[in-house]
């Protein structure tokens, strides 16, 4: 199956530079409106069969000009939903941000043991996700079309489709609307068929002003090990 991973659009959380990751969470700013829309043109163009999402309110909304168009009522899964924040939830300052990144910087480079703090651990946030995928997987689509989130999307592209390419661009950012598309199954595993990291209905629609820390770049080397 061919299997799309689609960040959300631009939130107030993203130009506030929070750590938004508990529901509902923060709705779309007017730009994220834009590049939804954008972005459901683009989409629309080889249309999936199936629309999934995340219960944050930011995906659905994201989702929502794309099944206006293809008449399709999407599916909200709770296992896509962010990477919790836990104990840095909407937080905005220098240390939290690097307490976050710093654990998805670590699952990035295959250290799962070590958890969130006040959250998950690297093995239980693949756990949940494998299932949403599995899931999906199961309905049957040729074409399947999942809106979630850029700590999560980057997190599980890189750990299961491993290759120079998703480490590397796992901590590079993914910008609100950036696509990922997969090929594959969850038992015969997956392959990147194409990487975009700005929006898919065009870089001009990226906000490079704002702080936006779950979408922004992972620096492993500094980050690594200050989530533990």
């Amino acid at each position: 199956m061919h299997l799309l991973l689609l960040r959300h659009g631009q939130t107030h959380g993203n130009t506030q530079g929070a750590l938004d990751t508990a529901f509902p969470g923060n709705d779309l700013t007017d730009l994220g409106i834009r590049q939804s829309e954008a972005a459901a043109r683009v989409i629309a163009e080889h249309p999936p069969t199936g629309v999934y999402v995340s219960p944050l309110v930011r995906t659905q909304q994201t989702a929502a000009p794309l099944v206006a168009t293809l008449g399709l009522e999407p599916q909200i899964i709770e296992g896509l939903r962010e990477i919790s924040a836990g104990d840095y939830e909407m937080a905005t300052d220098h240390d939290s941000i690097l307490g976050y990144i710093g654990a998805v910087a670590d699952w990035i480079e295959g250290r799962f043991d070590t958890r969130m703090a006040g959250a998950e651990s690297g093995h239980e946030f693949l756990a949940r996700y494998d299932d949403a995928v599995a899931e999906i997987a199961a309905a049957g689509h040729d074409r399947a079309l999942i809106v979630s989130h850029g700590a999560a999307i980057r997190t599980w592209v890189a750990s299961r489709a491993p290759d120079a390419v998703s480490h590397e661009m796992a901590t590079e950012g993914l910008a609100n609307t950036a696509c990922i598309e997969l090929e594959g199954s969850p038992a015969e595993g997956w392959q990147i068929t194409s990487w975009s990291a700005e929006p898919i209905g065009g870089a001009y629609l990226a906000d490079e002003q704002a702080p936006d820390p779950t979408g922004h770049s992972v620096d492993v080397d500094e980050s690594s090990n200050q989530g533990s």
